[in-house]
């Protein structure tokens, strides 16, 4: 998640809602109604996945809280200029905190954060930034994946399994690592054929599903027989495959990624979908935004740096984990391996890889 940026443009893609908030629920040295910004990484809303759980986190905090809210959205192409521009309008007009959605956003986060000591930012995915107003919420998505891993070797007839990430970058290699030690450490003699929508720095593969859907019909057409795709709006192309494989009479099964996507598909895609490995994004917009507006800070230590400060999600705090929509995990009997791998690494027993195997 720290190589080379591509750079963006940003575009505003929600109005601001604006409602009452009690004098209980502001920040103790705050005498206004607390305002909110967010600003979506690429594919925006609707992407049915990541953009989505933080928006989930912030319709929360809208309807529980009482906040005023504001989105940006980030879109490939353009100077990187143009997303500072963004975080930086947000912050002269008062939001506070202002939250990233994504690692792209690093630079621009560091940037706009030093010129408005005084406003509270968060990145999520990041945990590069070393200043008192930033917190980095991250996650171990390598432990969700291994699960994912688990399942998917136990569902599959076929013994070929397949991952599509969205860019082959360190943060969907950790989700790659994951998945396949879950696969092999339950099913040594499946393989697991790994594929990326795109290369750095080209970011696109996080909103192409034409390419995810080629990649993983060649998946299948090969004898895959499940499918994890962890490449944000892309995973749409891995849903419409495997609906009409199935429909040829090759049956596949999916795996989505970040949300429930199970809630969100269709009806045909919900035939095929096992589980996701949901990230709570949600929660960790909601826990930031739950913190400022009772003058506290999300700003546990990460160990990664001086002065780097934020929160980790991870399987013992129900940050990251597999969903359970469809029923497909008990109707096969996977859900006893999957909960049995689950308590080991809670315990430390399993320790999940972060870095694919050479």
């Amino acid at each position: 998640m720290r190589l080379s940026k591509r750079v963006l443009t940003a575009a505003i893609a929600v109005t601001t809602v604006a409602l009452a908030a009690p004098a209980a629920m502001a920040p103790a040295n705050a005498k206004t109604t607390v305002k909110v910004g967010l600003a979506f990484d690429i594919g925006g809303r609707g992407d049915k996945s990541f953009n989505d759980s933080a928006y989930a986190g912030l319709v929360k905090a809208q309807k529980l809280l009482k906040v005023v809210t504001k989105t940006v959205s980030a879109t490939a192409g353009g100077a990187a200029t143009e997303r500072e521009d963004k975080l930086r309008l947000l912050a002269q007009a008062g939001y506070n905190p202002i939250i990233a959605v994504g690692f792209l956003y690093a630079d621009s986060v560091k940037k706009v954060a030093t010129e408005f000591p005084k406003t509270r930012f968060a990145i999520i995915d990041d945990a590069s930034i070393a200043l008192p107003n930033v917190s980095s919420l991250v996650f171990a998505e390598e432990q969700g994946s291994y699960l994912a891993g688990v399942a998917a070797a136990k569902a599959s007839k076929s013994g070929k399994i397949g991952y599509i990430g969205g860019v082959r970058i360190p943060l969907l290699q950790k989700f790659e690592a994951g998945f396949v030690a879950g696969v092999k450490a339950t099913r040594k003699s499946a393989t697991v054929d790994v594929k990326y929508v795109s290369e750095p720095p080209d970011f696109t593969g996080f909103a192409d599903p034409a390419k995810a859907k080629v990649i993983a019909k060649g998946m299948t057409d090969a004898g895959a027989d499940v499918i994890y795709s962890a490449a944000g709006g892309s995973g749409k192309g891995n849903f419409e495959n495997a609906t009409e494989a199935s429909a040829a009479g090759k049956p596949v099964w999916t795996i989505g990624v970040d949300s429930d996507q199970y809630l969100t598909a269709s009806a045909a895609e919900k035939k095929h979908m096992l589980t996701s490995m949901v990230k709570h994004v949600d929660v960790a917009v909601f826990d930031m935004i739950s913190a400022f507006v009772k003058g506290k800070k999300v700003a546990d230590n990460l160990g990664v740096g001086a002065g780097i400060t934020g929160r980790r999600y991870n399987l013992k705090n129900n940050g990251v984990g597999l969903a359970t929509s469809g029923g497909y995990l008990k109707k096969l009997k996977i859900a006893a391996a999957v909960n049995a791998a689950a308590a080991k690494i809670k315990t430390g027993v399993i320790k999940v890889p972060t870095v694919p195997a050479a």
